[in-house]
């Protein structure tokens, strides 16, 4: 470590800078945190033995502006993010809610991509005990699709790689395909939600004004196709056999699971699978189907 009396290198003086204004709590905290002080030893008043004062300003203050535009810009990545939250919130109460997130999970990461992963925890740990169920659910529904939608398109995908078709599946023998699996494309993802706030998002996205969608249970299957993420409503029933399929299950097992949970008649569910199968084939939501060894 340095003190101020020897000459820091570039490297360690820049690590120390980024320790210093990135630190959630402002500079003085920053300058006598952990990671600043293996780099420097300095504190808050001694920090022109450091940096250099300009006409203007003092170092502390100097360092406080990047530290406030490293914040600021962290609040706008956030907002960028999270639209519907920010519509639904206000702006004003979004930023409070972005500004103690930022507190307790402070970016770790090279990239911005993994800033917001955190945030639907943070309002359910956060969430005052008085609050309105259903608006807690919704604001937590809307967090945790708009987070979705962030981690399907940044996340692997399925571009340029051969996916099931609907010829592919249709050359599959009955015999093989109850002990087959399928195997989900790398972007697929499934989630329940309290509240179809996926049409929400939408006309918030389109600059509409939509009011707050009313509760009803929502089940969304979300994958990516060239580049451009894709959302697709699901039923309970659909939702349960996909998540199964998707968890690694045969197809003969969850189709008898499913028949004994339904009690329906064969044919109408024969025939319904066949046309989700072929639904989710064109889609693009499987990768492939592996087939017994012989």
């Amino acid at each position: 470590m340095n003190t101020p009396s020897t000459t820091p290198s570039l490297d360690q003086l820049q690590r120390w800078m980024q320790a210093v204004i990135t630190h959630p709590d402002g500079v003085a905290a920053g300058c006598g945190c952990a990671e600043a002080c293996e780099q420097i030893e300095v504190t808050a008043p001694e920090l022109e033995r450091v940096l250099t004062r300009s006409q203007s300003l003092p170092a502390a203050d100097r360092l406080a502006v990047y530290s406030h535009a490293y914040t600021a810009r962290l609040i706008e990545c956030l907002r960028e993010e999270f639209p519907a939250l920010v519509y639904t919130l206000e702006p004003e109460l979004f930023d409070e809610f972005a500004i103690g997130y930022l507190e307790r999970y402070p970016s770790r990461s090279y990239t911005l991509h993994h800033l917001g992963a955190n945030f639907p925890q943070y309002l359910t740990e956060t969430c005052p005990a008085d609050e309105d169920p259903r608006w807690v659910a919704l604001l937590l529904d809307l967090a945790r699709l708009e987070r979705l939608y962030s981690d399907v398109f940044d996340g692997p995908g399925s571009e340029g790689q051969t996916l099931m078709s609907v010829e592919h599946l249709a050359r599959v023998a009955p015999e093989q395909l109850a002990s087959a699996r399928l195997v989900p494309a790398p972007d697929l993802r499934l989630i329940e939600l309290r509240s179809p706030v996926h049409e929400y998002i939408r006309a918030v996205r389109r600059k509409q004004d939509p009011a707050p969608p009313e509760p009803a249970e929502t089940f969304l299957a979300v994958h990516r196709r060239d580049y451009t993420v894709r959302r697709h409503a699901l039923s309970r029933s659909q939702f349960v056999l996909l998540s199964a399929l998707v968890s690694g299950e045969t197809v003969g097992d969850v189709i008898g699971t499913w028949e004994e949970s339904l009690a329906a008649d064969a044919s109408d569910l024969a025939s319904s699978l066949q046309d989700w199968f072929r639904d989710w084939a064109a889609e693009g939501l499987f990768q492939r189907i592996d087939l017994p060894v012989a």
